[in-house]
């Protein structure tokens, strides 16, 4: 039987979908070949607009198949530049895109990923696993983060503690003791803000290297009324999405401050609220992995080691895995564990009732 996945992931900045192609070797994932296929403006543009909360059933529909495409060409597309046969694939892992996530709603708690995981079956004539979240939701967890299982086979070291921290849309935490359990949780916005501000302000997709925040002040006062945001006090188990923090969010705790101060203040939200993280769940860190879409803003790379000096700060490229596909591969792992009957959650990390198998199997 092949030991060779493809993971798909597309994030909360809906700018393209991350495509790995990787080997299973034991616990360890050997990246092949990875892309990021653009999401198209259409596409992007109307998932944003159900930002607003006006949604039909019918735009949820098209969204959702219109997804399952995208997603098989992201596939396909891979595939081809890769050079491999889709036979010698043994599945896909596709997390979907993720559209709500309320995993403390008190009528009814629940999370939601859009693509149609039957037409990417179909489409790509290749065993899909989907659906990732919602088991480990029904057993009473979170049903996020789901990447601190796969962090912990790659990155663990019994000489250190370490952190992995994951800088997308949504940061989080990832804490790996030498010994005892793996834990992990998120740390509020890392990009969704960021990004929503200068696509209003700049009329691009993102603050390229954080040039427009690092070019501010950020106010004081602001960021009090930011981090006064009870989540943020909050115990783990504990995740959220860009749906809690929204531009309405923000729009509510501005006082007329310049865009820009407003910028360069979610550029120290974004630092502020991990390192607080860190120092009362992980005082005792010694190294912290960083990976994600983050990573290229060099201002908030620059004000991070700022702020957490003398912390040794690494790219998760020199410990194995380059840091633009470590989310994708691990779904690639997860469907994985998912063939194997193998639970594919830490409890200890979402608060589920216990290590489940997680995810759905559709056929080829």
């Amino acid at each position: 039987m092949p030991l060779l996945y493809i993971g798909l992931m597309s994030g909360t900045s809906r700018d393209g979908a991350d495509a790995v192609l990787g080997r299973l070797e034991g616990d360890r994932f050997r990246l092949l070949h990875a892309l990021c296929h653009p999401m198209p403006a259409p596409l992007r543009g109307e998932l944003l607009a159900l930002d607003d909360g006006a949604t039909t059933p019918e735009q949820i529909g098209h969204l959702e198949t219109r997804l399952g495409r995208w997603f098989a060409e992201a596939a396909r597309r891979l595939l081809e530049e890769s050079g491999v046969r889709r036979e010698a694939i043994r599945a896909i892992g596709c997390h979907g895109q993720t559209v709500r996530h309320r995993p403390d709603d008190p009528l009814a708690p629940f999370t939601l990923q859009l693509g149609d995981p039957s037409i990417l079956a179909e489409e790509t004539g290749i065993t899909t696993v989907a659906d990732f979240r919602r088991r480990d939701l029904a057993a009473g967890g979170q049903g996020a983060p789901l990447v601190p299982a796969f962090h912990a086979a790659l990155f663990h070291d019994s000489r250190e503690e370490r952190a992995v921290l994951n800088l997308g849309g949504i940061g989080n935490l990832t804490l790996l003791p030498p010994r005892g359990a793996v834990t992990g949780f998120d740390t509020g916005p890392a990009n969704c803000l960021l990004d929503a501000w200068a696509r209003r302000h700049l009329h691009a997709p993102m603050d390229r290297d954080g040039a427009w925040a690092a070019g501010g002040e950020p106010s004081a006062p602001l960021l009090e009324r930011l981090l006064a945001e009870p989540w943020f006090a909050t115990s783990p188990p504990r995740s959220t999405g860009p749906d809690h923090f929204s531009p309405g969010w923000l729009e509510r705790r501005l006082r007329g401050e310049a865009p820009q101060t407003v910028q360069a203040t979610l550029l120290a939200l974004t630092v502020e609220s991990i390192a607080q993280a860190l120092a009362r769940h992980a005082p005792a860190c010694q190294r912290l992995l960083v990976c994600g879409g983050g990573l290229h803003n060099r201002a908030l790379m620059e004000a991070l080691e700022r702020r957490l000096a003398p912390l040794p700060i690494h790219s998760t490229a020199e410990y194995g895995l380059d840091p633009d596909w470590v989310e994708a591969a691990a779904f690639a792992w997860l469907a994985h564990r998912t063939l194997q009957g193998l639970p594919g959650n830490l409890p200890e990390v979402t608060g589920a009732a216990g290590p489940r198998v997680l995810g759905a199997i559709y056929p080829a």
